[in-house]
């Protein structure tokens, strides 16, 4: 390894290529002060009162072409908008997308991308159309994505929830998935007031603040934050997308929901819990089908979670402006109907109960150690640390104590500043950091994972900075590999603009781009088997 002045951030923080998961010392999906939180600059927590433009573009046809929407327009969306025919459309880092259509949403079908690629002083923000004060859940449908990866019941294809089935509303591969399907990418994304249900209440007619429908890994989902969805903030059928920096804020029913043979990685996940707020068929953080029927299908749910700070509803009640606890608030995880899903690294704070492992085959995974639940903290809990469902026998306090995970009967300490009622800001201004001393400093575990999507092929840490630039960008990279390093810039068109072969020792002395004309860019690095690249942007 080069560069001494990297060996302390590596201490905290290293990504292992090939599983696109970062090590860390740390629970939780912060690193300790000086660091900053990832949700800086970029997030919202009063998306009720934030004044947005005025729509100047209507979109009111399906898009069938490739289409870009432009920064300086606003735009709001009429109905139920369909990118097909294997299109692409682009959004531009800052564009505004509203909304006060009834189940209105974008819909992204299998063989069409969307690239919605904000940054983090400008992101892309789809909202509602209504006024400052006047939004609420619901507003409008939501973000869906439909990739041809594997689902595993009905042939292995399904249709959106409540809509009229068609090829338009189709995802999932049938009996020959691609799980590296490309339904493009999101990055620095905000999802506001979104989610519908086109049926009766309690019919599984729903949409979610967004939706991924056999997503596959080629997909980039990466700072992405949904606030104020009418059902789930995030909900997987199935697929096997990688995930990163996402933030549950506020949502009515589950925040992260997983289903229908869903394997991907997610790692940095922020939730926060109203506690007026819950859906009727019970409000949990984690809730977790292999499917409805509990069938083993042709794939189990197995995707595996990293890195979790996820802020439940009982303490926040407490305060006297918190609101009432909504009798439907339940679980930190509900792991049910044959789930194989993994949870490691995580906090759980002051939720009504911590995990539950619902259901025989549930249990049957729990004890053969292929639903997994590893080196969480649970904190805060007042009715049960852990429980289970009939049938009795399965020692489901054993098997988390033997798993290396923790708890505490209060949060305090494990945080630095989760709460505030000194200035009534309760949900704005928040530090989800560990606290001095916090239990949650240390006691990460990534050593004993059996799952082979934590194989390393190359460690390896890379930034370009400062990013936008009014000059050039300096290259800050490490690996364990020393080998020659091939930079190239391209703009947005795909033409090559410079092309350098840097020597391993010299990279980190790098620059590049200070004769680049404004305007937005991709740095692409090469080392032997590492491929990754990075968007910029020019002033």
């Amino acid at each position: 390894m080069k560069k001494i002045y990297f060996l302390l951030m590596l201490v905290l923080v290293t990504f292992t290529g090939f599983a696109q998961f970062t090590t860390t010392t740390y629970r939780g999906a912060f690193a300790p002060a000086p660091a900053a939180m990832w949700t800086d600059s970029w997030t919202e927590y009063n998306p009720q009162n934030k004044v947005y433009p005025t729509p100047t573009v209507t979109i009111s046809t399906e898009i069938t072409t490739n289409t870009t929407w432009t920064v300086g327009n606003t735009y709001t969306l009429a109905g139920q908008i369909y990118v097909k025919n294997n299109a692409t459309l682009t959004i531009e880092p800052g564009v505004i997308i509203r909304s006060t259509a009834p189940g209105a949403g974008l819909f992204i079908t299998k063989g069409a991308k969307l690239i919605a690629e904000g940054t983090s002083t400008s992101p892309i923000v789809f909202t509602s159309g209504y006024s400052e004060g006047n939004r609420n859940r619901g507003d409008w449908g939501g973000v869906i994505l439909m990739g041809k990866g594997a689902y595993n019941i009905n042939g292995g294809v399904n249709n959106i929830e409540g809509i009229a089935p068609t090829a338009d509303t189709q995802y999932g591969g049938g009996a020959n998935p691609d799980d590296n399907d490309n339904s493009g990418s999101l990055k620095y994304v905000r999802i506001e007031f979104a989610g519908y249900t086109y049926g009766a209440a309690g019919s599984n007619t729903e949409i979610n603040g967004l939706t991924m429908g056999a997503v596959g890994k080629a997909t980039t989902i990466d700072y992405v934050q949904v606030s104020y969805a009418n059902d789930d903030s995030f909900e997987w059928f199935g697929g096997a997308v990688n995930c990163s920096h996402l933030v549950a804020y506020r949502g009515f029913d589950d925040d992260f929901d997983t289903d229908n043979g869903f394997s991907g990685n997610v790692q940095f996940c922020l939730a926060i819990k109203e506690p007026a707020i819950a859906d009727s068929s019970d409000s949990n953080c984690f809730e977790s089908d292999n499917n409805s029927t509990s069938t083993a299908g042709t794939k189990f749910t197995s995707a595996i979670f990293s890195n979790c700070t996820l802020i439940g509803p009982t303490y926040r009640a407490t305060l006297s402006s918190g609101g009432t606890l909504a009798v439907r608030h339940r679980r930190g995880a509900h792991l049910r109907r044959n789930t194989q899903l993994q949870i490691w690294n995580s906090i759980f704070m002051d939720f009504v109960d911590g995990v539950v492992v619902d259901g025989a085959t549930t249990q049957t995974n729990a004890t053969n150690a292929t639903l997994k639940f590893k080196s969480n903290i649970i904190a805060g809990t007042a009715v049960a640390k852990v429980a289970t469902t009939t049938p009795v026998g399965f020692d489901v306090a054993n098997w988390f104590s033997l798993n290396n995970n923790t708890s505490q009967t209060t949060s305090a300490g494990i945080l630095t500043t989760p709460y505030n009622e000194l200035d009534g800001s309760l949900y704005t201004g928040l530090d989800y950091r560990p606290a001095t001393s916090s239990i949650a400093l240390t006691g990460a575990d990534f050593t004993t994972l059996s799952n082979d999507k934590f194989a390393s092929n190359a460690e390896f840490s890379l930034r370009v900075y400062p990013n936008p630039s009014t000059d050039s960008f300096k290259i800050n990279y490490i690996s364990s590999s020393n080998e020659e390093v091939k930079v190239t810039a391209y703009d947005m068109t795909g033409k090559t603009i410079e092309s350098l072969n840097v020597d391993y020792d010299a990279i980190n002395n790098q620059q590049i781009g200070n004769d680049y004309a404004p305007g937005v860019y991709l740095i692409s690095l090469k080392q032997g088997d590492i491929n990754k690249t990075v968007r910029v942007i020019k002033k």
